[in-house]
Protein backbone atom coordinates (compact mmCIF):
# COMPACT_ATOMS: atom_id res chain seq x y z
CA UNK A 1 0.00 0.00 0.00
CA UNK A 2 1.01 3.11 -1.06
CA UNK A 3 2.03 5.81 1.52
CA UNK A 4 -0.99 8.43 2.58
CA UNK A 5 -1.20 12.16 3.77
CA UNK A 6 -2.44 13.73 6.43
CA UNK A 7 -5.69 13.20 7.34
CA UNK A 8 -8.37 15.94 8.17
CA UNK A 9 -9.32 15.74 11.69
CA UNK A 10 -12.93 17.56 10.58
CA UNK A 11 -13.70 15.79 8.41
CA UNK A 12 -11.60 12.01 8.50
CA UNK A 13 -10.92 12.37 5.08
CA UNK A 14 -7.32 12.97 3.44
CA UNK A 15 -6.49 16.68 2.23
CA UNK A 16 -7.21 17.87 -1.38
CA UNK A 17 -4.45 16.98 -3.94
CA UNK A 18 -2.74 14.94 -0.92
CA UNK A 19 -1.00 18.15 0.13
CA UNK A 20 -0.19 18.59 3.99
CA UNK A 21 -2.01 21.79 5.11
CA UNK A 22 -5.45 20.95 2.26
CA UNK A 23 -8.22 21.23 4.74
CA UNK A 24 -6.37 24.36 6.15
CA UNK A 25 -6.71 26.29 3.16
CA UNK A 26 -10.08 24.51 2.80
CA UNK A 27 -11.40 25.96 5.96
CA UNK A 28 -9.72 29.56 5.05
CA UNK A 29 -11.69 29.12 1.72
CA UNK A 30 -14.68 28.74 3.70
CA UNK A 31 -14.78 31.63 6.12
CA UNK A 32 -13.31 34.36 3.19
CA UNK A 33 -16.14 33.24 0.91
CA UNK A 34 -19.05 32.87 3.68
CA UNK A 35 -19.53 37.34 3.98
CA UNK A 36 -20.29 36.64 0.50
CA UNK A 37 -22.82 34.06 0.46
CA UNK A 38 -26.89 34.47 -0.19
CA UNK A 39 -26.99 32.88 3.22
CA UNK A 40 -25.52 34.98 5.41
CA UNK A 41 -27.14 38.21 3.51
CA UNK A 42 -30.49 36.40 4.76
CA UNK A 43 -28.96 35.70 8.02
CA UNK A 44 -27.91 38.87 8.61
CA UNK A 45 -31.36 40.48 7.49
CA UNK A 46 -33.19 38.17 9.72
CA UNK A 47 -31.01 39.08 12.62
CA UNK A 48 -31.68 42.92 11.82
CA UNK A 49 -35.36 42.30 11.50
CA UNK A 50 -35.45 40.93 14.71
CA UNK A 51 -33.33 43.27 16.62
CA UNK A 52 -35.75 45.71 15.52
CA UNK A 53 -39.03 43.67 16.61
CA UNK A 54 -37.48 42.99 19.60
CA UNK A 55 -36.70 46.22 20.93
CA UNK A 56 -39.86 47.69 19.76
CA UNK A 57 -41.93 44.84 21.97
CA UNK A 58 -39.60 45.51 24.64
CA UNK A 59 -40.14 49.15 24.43
CA UNK A 60 -44.54 48.36 25.05
CA UNK A 61 -43.60 47.83 29.04
CA UNK A 62 -41.26 51.24 29.43
CA UNK A 63 -44.76 52.90 27.71
CA UNK A 64 -46.97 51.27 29.81
CA UNK A 65 -44.77 52.05 32.97
CA UNK A 66 -44.65 55.93 31.25
CA UNK A 67 -47.98 56.32 30.90
CA UNK A 68 -48.55 55.23 34.76
CA UNK A 69 -45.45 57.86 35.94
CA UNK A 70 -47.41 60.86 33.48
CA UNK A 71 -50.76 59.44 35.40
CA UNK A 72 -48.79 60.65 38.76
CA UNK A 73 -47.38 63.34 37.82
CA UNK A 74 -50.75 64.78 36.76
CA UNK A 75 -53.01 63.81 39.85
CA UNK A 76 -49.73 64.52 42.14
CA UNK A 77 -47.64 66.90 40.77
CA UNK A 78 -45.18 64.47 41.64
CA UNK A 79 -43.33 61.02 41.21
CA UNK A 80 -43.47 58.93 43.99
CA UNK A 81 -41.17 56.20 45.01
CA UNK A 82 -43.73 53.43 44.92
CA UNK A 83 -46.21 53.32 41.74
CA UNK A 84 -48.01 50.71 43.99
CA UNK A 85 -48.28 51.84 47.33
CA UNK A 86 -48.68 55.76 46.63
CA UNK A 87 -52.49 56.14 45.53
CA UNK A 88 -52.94 54.73 49.30
CA UNK A 89 -51.15 57.40 50.56
CA UNK A 90 -52.47 60.08 48.55
CA UNK A 91 -53.66 63.02 49.86
CA UNK A 92 -56.01 63.39 46.60
CA UNK A 93 -58.91 60.80 46.84
CA UNK A 94 -59.94 61.79 43.23
CA UNK A 95 -56.16 61.72 41.90
CA UNK A 96 -55.68 58.02 43.65
CA UNK A 97 -59.18 56.75 41.85
CA UNK A 98 -57.92 57.96 38.60
CA UNK A 99 -54.67 55.78 39.42
CA UNK A 100 -55.97 53.34 40.05
CA UNK A 101 -58.13 53.18 37.24
CA UNK A 102 -55.83 53.62 34.73
CA UNK A 103 -53.60 50.69 36.67
CA UNK A 104 -56.58 48.63 36.25
CA UNK A 105 -57.13 49.36 32.81
CA UNK A 106 -53.53 48.97 31.97
CA UNK A 107 -53.87 45.27 34.07
CA UNK A 108 -56.94 43.96 31.75
CA UNK A 109 -54.93 44.91 28.57
CA UNK A 110 -51.52 43.05 29.72
CA UNK A 111 -53.98 39.94 30.58
CA UNK A 112 -56.26 39.89 28.33
CA UNK A 113 -54.95 41.34 25.17
CA UNK A 114 -51.15 40.08 25.44
CA UNK A 115 -51.80 36.50 24.61
CA UNK A 116 -53.87 37.70 21.43
CA UNK A 117 -50.90 40.10 20.24
CA UNK A 118 -48.32 37.06 21.29
CA UNK A 119 -49.88 34.82 18.89
CA UNK A 120 -49.81 37.84 16.22
CA UNK A 121 -46.16 38.63 16.45
CA UNK A 122 -45.66 34.91 16.66
CA UNK A 123 -47.04 34.95 13.11
CA UNK A 124 -44.48 37.44 12.00
CA UNK A 125 -41.51 35.47 13.59
CA UNK A 126 -42.05 32.26 12.11
CA UNK A 127 -42.80 33.57 9.08
CA UNK A 128 -39.78 35.94 9.05
CA UNK A 129 -37.59 32.40 10.16
CA UNK A 130 -39.55 30.08 7.05
CA UNK A 131 -39.13 32.91 4.54
CA UNK A 132 -35.46 34.13 5.45
CA UNK A 133 -34.08 31.00 6.81
CA UNK A 134 -36.40 28.24 5.53
CA UNK A 135 -36.87 26.96 8.71
CA UNK A 136 -40.22 26.80 9.11
CA UNK A 137 -41.64 26.64 12.87
CA UNK A 138 -45.04 24.51 13.09
CA UNK A 139 -48.21 26.67 14.09
CA UNK A 140 -49.58 26.20 17.71
CA UNK A 141 -52.91 25.13 18.59
CA UNK A 142 -56.00 27.88 17.51
CA UNK A 143 -56.78 30.03 20.59
CA UNK A 144 -60.16 28.22 22.24
CA UNK A 145 -62.94 30.61 22.09
CA UNK A 146 -65.73 30.53 25.02
CA UNK A 147 -69.10 31.20 24.74
CA UNK A 148 -70.17 34.32 26.71
CA UNK A 149 -68.05 37.42 27.27
CA UNK A 150 -67.05 35.39 30.44
CA UNK A 151 -66.47 32.91 28.85
CA UNK A 152 -64.05 34.57 26.14
CA UNK A 153 -62.32 36.28 28.63
CA UNK A 154 -61.78 32.97 30.46
CA UNK A 155 -60.48 31.29 27.48
CA UNK A 156 -57.79 34.08 26.44
CA UNK A 157 -56.77 34.14 30.09
CA UNK A 158 -55.76 30.31 29.75
CA UNK A 159 -54.54 30.56 26.17
CA UNK A 160 -51.39 28.84 27.01
CA UNK A 161 -49.51 29.14 23.41
CA UNK A 162 -50.31 33.04 23.64
CA UNK A 163 -48.53 33.32 26.92
CA UNK A 164 -45.72 31.44 25.71
CA UNK A 165 -45.50 34.07 22.84
CA UNK A 166 -45.15 36.19 25.45
CA UNK A 167 -42.65 35.36 27.20
CA UNK A 168 -40.67 34.71 24.60
CA UNK A 169 -39.52 38.13 23.94
CA UNK A 170 -38.42 38.44 27.38
CA UNK A 171 -36.54 34.68 27.24
CA UNK A 172 -35.19 36.05 23.79
CA UNK A 173 -33.03 38.64 25.56
CA UNK A 174 -30.02 36.99 25.41
CA UNK A 175 -30.48 35.99 22.11
CA UNK A 176 -31.63 39.49 20.98
CA UNK A 177 -28.22 40.85 21.83
CA UNK A 178 -26.38 38.36 19.88
CA UNK A 179 -28.32 39.31 17.03
CA UNK A 180 -27.45 42.76 17.72
CA UNK A 181 -24.16 41.64 18.09
CA UNK A 182 -24.15 40.25 14.98
CA UNK A 183 -25.18 43.34 12.72
CA UNK A 184 -23.44 45.53 14.40
CA UNK A 185 -20.14 43.05 13.02
CA UNK A 186 -21.00 43.77 10.02
CA UNK A 187 -22.26 47.02 9.28
CA UNK A 188 -19.56 48.42 11.53
CA UNK A 189 -16.87 46.46 10.01
CA UNK A 190 -18.21 47.64 6.56
CA UNK A 191 -17.63 51.25 7.46
CA UNK A 192 -14.07 50.65 10.00
CA UNK A 193 -12.86 49.26 5.80
CA UNK A 194 -13.62 52.39 4.47
CA UNK A 195 -11.36 54.29 7.10
CA UNK A 196 -8.24 53.85 5.06
CA UNK A 197 -9.69 55.74 1.44
CA UNK A 198 -11.08 58.23 2.67
CA UNK A 199 -8.74 59.64 5.72
CA UNK A 200 -6.70 61.68 3.59
CA UNK A 201 -9.51 63.23 1.71
CA UNK A 202 -10.98 64.38 5.12
CA UNK A 203 -8.08 64.82 7.03
CA UNK A 204 -5.52 66.95 4.74
CA UNK A 205 -4.83 69.98 7.23
CA UNK A 206 -2.34 72.00 6.84
CA UNK A 207 1.02 71.58 9.26
CA UNK A 208 0.59 72.56 13.03
CA UNK A 209 -3.21 72.29 12.81
CA UNK A 210 -3.93 69.13 15.43
CA UNK A 211 -7.31 67.73 14.78
CA UNK A 212 -8.89 65.36 16.92
CA UNK A 213 -8.53 61.84 16.85
CA UNK A 214 -11.06 59.49 14.59
CA UNK A 215 -12.83 56.97 17.13
CA UNK A 216 -13.07 53.01 15.62
CA UNK A 217 -15.87 50.75 16.86
CA UNK A 218 -15.72 47.52 17.45
CA UNK A 219 -17.85 45.32 19.67
CA UNK A 220 -15.80 45.18 21.95
CA UNK A 221 -15.25 48.70 22.72
CA UNK A 222 -14.02 51.36 20.59
CA UNK A 223 -9.93 53.02 20.14
CA UNK A 224 -8.76 56.20 18.05
CA UNK A 225 -6.70 56.86 15.34
CA UNK A 226 -4.98 59.83 14.16
CA UNK A 227 -2.41 59.39 11.73
CA UNK A 228 -3.04 56.87 8.52
CA UNK A 229 -1.13 54.53 9.53
CA UNK A 230 -3.59 54.31 12.15
CA UNK A 231 -6.20 53.41 9.81
CA UNK A 232 -4.78 50.17 8.45
CA UNK A 233 -5.61 48.89 12.43
CA UNK A 234 -9.26 50.04 11.99
CA UNK A 235 -8.68 48.27 8.47
CA UNK A 236 -7.60 45.31 10.36
CA UNK A 237 -10.49 45.54 12.66
CA UNK A 238 -13.30 45.41 10.17
CA UNK A 239 -11.84 42.80 8.18
CA UNK A 240 -11.96 40.70 10.93
CA UNK A 241 -15.28 41.57 12.06
CA UNK A 242 -16.75 41.45 8.58
CA UNK A 243 -14.75 37.52 8.74
CA UNK A 244 -16.80 37.05 11.78
CA UNK A 245 -20.14 38.54 11.05
CA UNK A 246 -21.51 35.48 9.37
CA UNK A 247 -20.90 32.49 12.17
CA UNK A 248 -22.16 35.27 14.82
CA UNK A 249 -25.45 35.85 12.38
CA UNK A 250 -25.58 32.27 11.99
CA UNK A 251 -25.35 31.17 15.83
CA UNK A 252 -27.71 34.12 16.82
CA UNK A 253 -30.27 32.80 14.06
CA UNK A 254 -30.18 28.83 15.07
CA UNK A 255 -30.44 29.70 18.93
CA UNK A 256 -33.55 32.38 17.96
CA UNK A 257 -35.39 29.38 15.62
CA UNK A 258 -34.47 26.80 18.60
CA UNK A 259 -36.53 29.34 21.46
CA UNK A 260 -39.17 29.33 18.17
CA UNK A 261 -39.94 25.55 18.01
CA UNK A 262 -40.00 25.54 22.29
CA UNK A 263 -42.11 28.79 22.55
CA UNK A 264 -43.78 30.01 19.43
CA UNK A 265 -44.85 26.14 18.22
CA UNK A 266 -46.96 23.96 18.94
CA UNK A 267 -45.00 22.54 22.03
CA UNK A 268 -43.51 18.80 21.93
CA UNK A 269 -46.64 17.18 23.08
CA UNK A 270 -48.95 19.15 20.57
CA UNK A 271 -46.46 18.21 17.65
CA UNK A 272 -46.31 14.61 19.10
CA UNK A 273 -50.04 14.87 18.82
CA UNK A 274 -49.99 16.47 15.16
CA UNK A 275 -47.43 13.97 13.98
CA UNK A 276 -49.48 10.73 15.20
CA UNK A 277 -52.86 12.71 13.84
CA UNK A 278 -51.09 12.88 10.25
CA UNK A 279 -49.42 9.41 10.60
CA UNK A 280 -53.18 8.06 11.47
CA UNK A 281 -54.18 10.61 8.34
CA UNK A 282 -52.01 8.47 5.94
CA UNK A 283 -52.00 5.09 7.18
CA UNK A 284 -56.37 5.24 6.82
CA UNK A 285 -55.98 6.83 3.46
CA UNK A 286 -53.44 4.64 2.29
CA UNK A 287 -55.82 1.78 3.63
CA UNK A 288 -58.85 3.11 1.60
CA UNK A 289 -56.92 3.54 -1.49
CA UNK A 290 -55.51 -0.35 -1.14
CA UNK A 291 -58.97 -1.18 -0.85
CA UNK A 292 -59.99 0.28 -4.03
CA UNK A 293 -57.23 -0.89 -5.81
CA UNK A 294 -58.46 -4.08 -4.19
CA UNK A 295 -61.51 -4.06 -5.25
CA UNK A 296 -60.53 -2.51 -8.63
CA UNK A 297 -58.56 -5.75 -9.18
CA UNK A 298 -61.21 -7.90 -8.36
CA UNK A 299 -63.85 -6.48 -10.41
CA UNK A 300 -61.63 -5.94 -13.83
CA UNK A 301 -59.34 -9.55 -12.98
CA UNK A 302 -60.62 -12.42 -11.52
CA UNK A 303 -64.59 -11.65 -11.85
CA UNK A 304 -63.94 -11.25 -15.90
CA UNK A 305 -62.59 -14.64 -15.42
CA UNK A 306 -64.90 -16.08 -13.55
CA UNK A 307 -68.00 -14.84 -16.19
CA UNK A 308 -65.91 -16.44 -19.26
CA UNK A 309 -65.53 -19.58 -17.33
CA UNK A 310 -69.56 -19.85 -16.46
CA UNK A 311 -70.15 -18.37 -19.64
CA UNK A 312 -67.66 -21.43 -21.68
CA UNK A 313 -69.23 -24.01 -19.17
CA UNK A 314 -72.94 -22.90 -20.11
CA UNK A 315 -72.01 -23.51 -23.92
CA UNK A 316 -70.05 -26.48 -22.98
CA UNK A 317 -73.39 -27.69 -21.73
CA UNK A 318 -75.48 -26.81 -24.72
CA UNK A 319 -73.43 -28.46 -27.41
CA UNK A 320 -73.17 -31.77 -25.43
CA UNK A 321 -74.93 -34.37 -27.00
CA UNK A 322 -78.51 -35.50 -26.03
CA UNK A 323 -77.70 -39.09 -25.74
CA UNK A 324 -74.41 -37.65 -23.98
CA UNK A 325 -73.34 -39.04 -20.65
CA UNK A 326 -75.52 -38.41 -17.63
CA UNK A 327 -72.95 -38.03 -15.45
CA UNK A 328 -70.57 -36.18 -17.96
CA UNK A 329 -73.91 -33.56 -18.15
CA UNK A 330 -74.22 -33.52 -14.33
CA UNK A 331 -70.26 -32.93 -14.07
CA UNK A 332 -70.88 -29.73 -16.50
CA UNK A 333 -73.90 -28.22 -14.73
CA UNK A 334 -72.40 -28.57 -11.41
CA UNK A 335 -69.30 -26.70 -12.76
CA UNK A 336 -71.40 -24.35 -14.56
CA UNK A 337 -73.65 -23.71 -11.36
CA UNK A 338 -70.51 -23.24 -9.37
CA UNK A 339 -68.61 -20.85 -11.32
CA UNK A 340 -71.97 -18.75 -11.13
CA UNK A 341 -72.18 -19.31 -7.54
CA UNK A 342 -68.63 -18.13 -7.18
CA UNK A 343 -68.83 -14.82 -9.31
CA UNK A 344 -71.77 -14.00 -7.30
CA UNK A 345 -69.66 -14.50 -4.14
CA UNK A 346 -66.86 -12.63 -5.31
CA UNK A 347 -68.99 -9.71 -6.71
CA UNK A 348 -70.72 -9.08 -3.18
CA UNK A 349 -66.72 -9.60 -1.75
CA UNK A 350 -66.00 -6.69 -3.98
CA UNK A 351 -69.00 -4.61 -3.13
CA UNK A 352 -67.93 -5.13 0.64
CA UNK A 353 -64.47 -3.98 0.31
CA UNK A 354 -65.24 -0.61 -1.64
CA UNK A 355 -69.01 -0.06 -3.47
CA UNK A 356 -68.85 1.05 -6.71
CA UNK A 357 -71.32 3.67 -5.94
CA UNK A 358 -68.96 5.57 -4.00
CA UNK A 359 -67.29 6.16 -7.06
CA UNK A 360 -69.90 8.67 -8.07
CA UNK A 361 -70.06 10.29 -4.89
CA UNK A 362 -71.62 9.96 -0.62
CA UNK A 363 -75.11 10.79 -1.84
CA UNK A 364 -75.20 8.46 -4.93
CA UNK A 365 -73.97 5.43 -2.55
CA UNK A 366 -76.36 6.63 -0.44
CA UNK A 367 -79.26 6.79 -2.81
CA UNK A 368 -78.88 3.12 -3.90
CA UNK A 369 -79.04 1.78 -0.43
CA UNK A 370 -82.06 3.15 0.02
CA UNK A 371 -83.55 1.87 -3.23
CA UNK A 372 -82.43 -1.36 -2.04
CA UNK A 373 -84.02 -1.57 1.32
CA UNK A 374 -86.88 -3.10 2.07
CA UNK A 375 -88.23 -0.61 4.42
CA UNK A 376 -89.27 2.49 2.59
CA UNK A 377 -86.64 5.23 3.58
CA UNK A 378 -86.44 9.48 3.23
CA UNK A 379 -83.34 9.87 2.20
CA UNK A 380 -82.03 13.42 2.76
CA UNK A 381 -78.17 14.48 1.34
CA UNK A 382 -76.89 18.00 1.78
CA UNK A 383 -72.94 18.17 1.32
CA UNK A 384 -71.33 21.31 -1.12
CA UNK A 385 -68.35 19.39 -0.50
CA UNK A 386 -67.25 16.12 -1.09
CA UNK A 387 -65.33 14.35 2.22
CA UNK A 388 -61.71 12.65 1.87
CA UNK A 389 -62.70 8.95 -0.03
CA UNK A 390 -61.24 7.12 3.41
CA UNK A 391 -64.39 9.11 5.60
CA UNK A 392 -66.75 8.15 2.62
CA UNK A 393 -65.94 4.94 2.67
CA UNK A 394 -66.58 4.78 6.50
CA UNK A 395 -70.32 6.52 6.21
CA UNK A 396 -70.99 4.40 4.27
CA UNK A 397 -70.73 1.17 6.00
CA UNK A 398 -72.10 2.56 8.97
CA UNK A 399 -75.00 3.66 7.26
CA UNK A 400 -75.53 -0.11 5.93
CA UNK A 401 -75.11 -1.18 8.97
CA UNK A 402 -77.74 0.84 10.45
CA UNK A 403 -80.04 0.14 7.29
CA UNK A 404 -79.80 -3.24 7.71
CA UNK A 405 -80.31 -3.38 11.65
CA UNK A 406 -83.55 -1.60 11.05
CA UNK A 407 -84.45 -3.81 8.62
CA UNK A 408 -83.83 -6.77 10.87
CA UNK A 409 -84.60 -6.03 14.27
CA UNK A 410 -86.48 -2.48 14.52
CA UNK A 411 -89.64 -3.73 13.05
CA UNK A 412 -89.57 -0.61 11.52
CA UNK A 413 -92.46 0.54 8.84
CA UNK A 414 -90.43 3.89 7.90
CA UNK A 415 -86.59 5.03 8.03
CA UNK A 416 -85.33 8.85 7.79
CA UNK A 417 -81.50 9.06 6.58
CA UNK A 418 -80.08 12.60 7.28
CA UNK A 419 -76.26 13.57 5.48
CA UNK A 420 -75.32 17.02 6.43
CA UNK A 421 -72.01 19.62 6.98
CA UNK A 422 -71.76 20.81 10.02
CA UNK A 423 -68.52 23.37 10.24
CA UNK A 424 -65.78 20.68 9.28
CA UNK A 425 -68.01 17.25 10.32
CA UNK A 426 -70.06 15.21 8.78
CA UNK A 427 -73.19 14.06 10.57
CA UNK A 428 -75.27 11.17 9.19
CA UNK A 429 -78.00 10.82 11.08
CA UNK A 430 -80.35 7.90 10.66
CA UNK A 431 -84.00 7.74 12.32
CA UNK A 432 -86.70 4.61 12.63
CA UNK A 433 -89.81 4.25 13.81
CA UNK A 434 -89.29 0.72 15.49
CA UNK A 435 -89.40 -0.72 18.49
CA UNK A 436 -85.62 0.87 20.04
CA UNK A 437 -84.10 -0.81 22.68
CA UNK A 438 -80.56 -0.71 20.69
CA UNK A 439 -77.63 -1.10 23.20
CA UNK A 440 -74.41 -0.54 21.83
CA UNK A 441 -72.83 -2.02 25.29
CA UNK A 442 -74.23 -5.15 24.47
CA UNK A 443 -71.75 -6.19 21.52
CA UNK A 444 -74.36 -5.32 18.80
CA UNK A 445 -73.39 -3.77 15.46
CA UNK A 446 -73.66 -0.57 16.99
CA UNK A 447 -70.36 -0.49 18.94
CA UNK A 448 -68.59 -2.06 15.84
CA UNK A 449 -69.83 1.14 13.98
CA UNK A 450 -68.36 3.37 17.25
CA UNK A 451 -64.94 1.41 16.79
CA UNK A 452 -64.62 2.41 12.82
CA UNK A 453 -65.84 5.95 13.61
CA UNK A 454 -63.00 6.41 16.83
CA UNK A 455 -60.27 5.33 13.98
CA UNK A 456 -60.64 8.82 12.70
CA UNK A 457 -61.72 10.83 15.97
CA UNK A 458 -65.09 10.11 15.14
CA UNK A 459 -67.59 9.28 17.26
CA UNK A 460 -71.74 7.81 17.41
CA UNK A 461 -74.35 9.09 19.52
CA UNK A 462 -77.27 6.03 20.39
CA UNK A 463 -80.42 7.34 21.48
CA UNK A 464 -83.25 4.33 21.58
CA UNK A 465 -85.41 4.37 24.62
CA UNK A 466 -87.88 0.75 24.76
CA UNK A 467 -90.30 1.28 22.64
CA UNK A 468 -88.82 3.78 20.11
CA UNK A 469 -88.12 5.98 17.92
CA UNK A 470 -84.61 5.06 17.37
CA UNK A 471 -82.19 7.61 16.31
CA UNK A 472 -78.57 7.07 15.60
CA UNK A 473 -76.11 10.20 15.17
CA UNK A 474 -72.49 9.42 13.34
CA UNK A 475 -69.96 12.41 13.30
CA UNK A 476 -66.84 11.94 11.05
CA UNK A 477 -64.31 14.46 10.29
CA UNK A 478 -64.41 15.85 6.75
CA UNK A 479 -60.78 14.55 6.42
CA UNK A 480 -58.98 12.01 7.91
Amino acid sequence: MGATGPVNPATGREPPGGRPGGWVASLAGLVVRAPLTARTRRELLFCLTEAALGLVVLAVPFGLLALLVVVQRLTRGTTPPNLVSWPAASDHPAGALLYLGVLLVVLLLVVFLAPRFGRGLGAVHRYLSARLLGEPVGVPAPARRGRGGPGRLAAMVRDGPGWRAVAYPLVKLPVLLAEIYAVLFAVAGLANLTYPFWWRLFRNHPPGVRLQPVPVLTPFGSFDIATFAGTFAAFAAGAAMVLAAPWVARGAAAADVWLMRGLLGPGRLAQRVADLEQSRALAVEDSAALLRRLERNLHDGAQIRLATLAMNLGMAREKLEADADPEVRELVDAAHQGAKDALVELRNLARGIHPPALDNGLADALATLAADSAVPIELSTALPQRPAPAIETIAYFCAAELLANAAKHSHANRVTVELTERGAALVLRVSDDGAGGADPDRGSGLSGLAQRARTVDGQVEVVSPPGGPTQVTVTLPMSA
